[in-house]
């Protein structure tokens, strides 16, 4: 069992960078994969980003890759997501997950979820 808790959400002015954390309680979250995704209001979750177990390969959807970078401590059982030049259109509730094995950006993947944070970029 893995309990998810994002922050580090608020509003930004475009151009502007914030990282998310999440943290996870359990013991075995070094073995988990860990995505990032988010959601605006009568769409589908989108994928971000997903590391690996070791925290040795990532994975990025094409159109974020190069502002955002996921990264993880697994000694503080945390999760990061550092997201650069954000854009009002990045504006969505984001949330990470955690799912046994190999890193995926299919949400239905993902065992575990936190509540999410919200991000609100300001033009």
């Amino acid at each position: 069992q893995v309990q998810l808790v994002e922050s580090g959400g608020g509003l930004v002015q475009a151009g502007g960078s914030l990282r998310l954390s999440c943290a996870a309680s359990g013991r075995t979250f070094s073995s988990y994969s860990m995505g990032w995704f988010r959601q605006t209001p009568g769409k589908e979750r989108e994928f971000i980003a997903a590391i690996s177990w070791s925290g040795d390969s990532t994975y990025y959807t094409d159109s974020m890759k190069g502002r955002f970078t996921i990264s993880r401590d697994n000694a503080k059982n945390t999760v990061f997501l550092r997201m650069n030049n954000l854009k009002p259109e990045d504006t969505a509730v984001y949330y990470c997950a955690a799912k046994p094995g190999g890193r995926s950006s299919r949400a239905n993947d993902y065992d575990y979820w936190g509540r999410g944070t919200q991000v609100t970029v300001s033009s």
